[in-house]
């Protein structure tokens, strides 16, 4: 069992991402959502990339860096999309973080640090046509981090394991969550 974080999408916190939180409660694991919209949620995607902007994405990190300080002990992390910012930033940056489950984007070593702890797994789901999807930086991770995971989907769709959205893909979403649980159960 572990602590889990998950960061939220630039919807927001949706009932699709609560319902794939949920998936990780079953199994035994304790998870947090932090909201870092302030209750904010956007039906569209771009809507909510520009509220982060507005915001500031240093806002949305330290909003998440803020929220993660409450798990006591050892934690994972798991961001979607925007939320691989923060997810990513504490993998990298927080002492006590001891895995990363980065879906629908990544970023390029350099951003939070030169490199990746080696204490520290890492999990990476990519569409591989997905315009927001940052595949590139995945695959640069993946091969820059040893005993990386990188999962590769064929679609163009960005969101598909948020049940709530349309880019929801069912038969992706099952493979991210089995996979997910399989990558906690080692932490």
């Amino acid at each position: 069992m572990a602590d889990v974080v998950v960061f939220h999408h630039a919807h927001g916190v949706t009932s699709g991402l609560r319902m794939f939180a949920d998936r990780l409660v079953s199994a035994g694991h304790r998870v947090m959502i932090p909201d870092l919209f302030d209750g904010e949620t956007f039906d569209d995607v771009e809507d909510g990339v520009a509220y982060a902007e507005s915001v500031g994405f240093d806002t949305i990190i330290d909003r998440g860096a803020a929220a993660a300080s409450a798990v006591d002990g050892q934690f994972a992390t798991i961001g979607f999309s925007l939320g691989v910012l923060p997810a990513q930033h504490l993998a990298q940056t927080h002492s006590r973080v001891v895995g990363a489950v980065l879906c629908h984007a990544a970023i390029g070593l350099g951003t939070f640090a030169d490199g990746w702890p080696e204490r520290v797994g890492l999990q990476l789901h990519n569409s591989e046509r997905d315009a927001w999807g940052d595949i590139d930086d995945a695959r640069a991770l993946a091969v820059a981090v040893p005993g990386a995971e990188l999962y590769e989907y064929d679609t163009a769709a960005h969101l598909v394991t948020d049940s709530s959205l349309a880019d929801y893909d069912p038969a992706i979403a099952e493979l991210v969550v089995d996979r997910a649980l399989a990558f906690l159960a080692e932490r």
